[in-house]
């Protein structure tokens, strides 16, 4: 079975609890500076997980819809217009949303370059001509140069192994996380993104109808370096 259907549950929530509502509400500031005060028509939060980003959406007024592959996630999300579905065939309508958004690396996620490049596809394909769109990626240079093969560290109660590597033939940052608590049996999940650079992701969008207008490095609106936190791409689709 692919990590990503293995790995979102309730262990992942655990995991990334430090990822709360306060940090979404950051990642909309940003969203507002970067892509405008109002979204003229619906907002897409592409893998919305259990939708810490589509509430602080909606806090603001922006008429958001979810989607995520995770039912797990899904029903752990306050109710809000949401659907379970794989970003590679949205269950949407060509252009229905004025944004898309996605956040938190969750591109790349597919071992095959087709697949991960049908994502972008579909972005263009429900975002409606001059939608705006944001895809928060990983810095491939940061994360290679500060990589941290082990980690050990207790959360909830249970101790937890983190080991991290690089997969040089297939380009992929892998993570393992190990999860042992008292009584129970260990649980093991994988990480596993494909790491694409600036150009490989820039020219990605390009080639799937989407035009590149700004990178940034992290959520303060700090433009993209080698070095920077993030890769953060803003753009939109073409009129034509």
């Amino acid at each position: 079975m692919p990590w990503y259907k293995e790995w979102f549950g309730e262990e992942y929530l655990e995991l990334y609890s430090h990822r709360d509502e306060g940090e979404a509400q950051r990642h909309v500031d940003f969203v507002t500076q970067a892509l405008g005060e109002r979204a003229d028509g619906l907002v897409l939060d592409l893998a919305c997980g259990a939708g810490r980003h589509s509430r602080a959406l909606r806090k603001r007024g922006f008429v958001t819809y979810g989607v995520d592959l995770s039912m797990t996630l899904l029903a752990r999300s306050e109710p809000f217009p949401r659907a379970a579905g794989d970003m590679r065939c949205l269950p949407f309508r060509a252009a229905s949303f004025t944004w898309v958004l996605n956040f938190f690396t969750s591109f790349g996620y597919f071992e095959r370059e087709r697949e991960n490049f049908q994502v972008l596809e579909e972005i263009t394909r429900v975002l409606r001509p001059r939608g705006r769109f944001l895809i928060d990626f990983l810095n491939r240079e940061r994360v290679l140069e500060d990589l941290k093969p082990r980690e050990v560290s207790e959360r909830g109660g249970r101790r937890v192994t983190i080991e991290r590597w690089y997969d040089q033939k297939n380009r992929r940052i892998n993570k393992r996380m190990r999860l042992e608590a008292t009584g129970s049996r260990p649980a093991t999940y994988l990480e596993s993104v494909r790491a694409y650079d600036r150009d490989e992701v820039t020219i990605g969008a390009r080639w799937a109808g989407l035009e590149v207008d700004a990178l940034y490095g992290n959520f303060d609106g700090e433009p993209y370096r080698r070095d920077s936190e993030r890769l953060i791409l803003v753009g939109h689709k073409p009129k034509h």
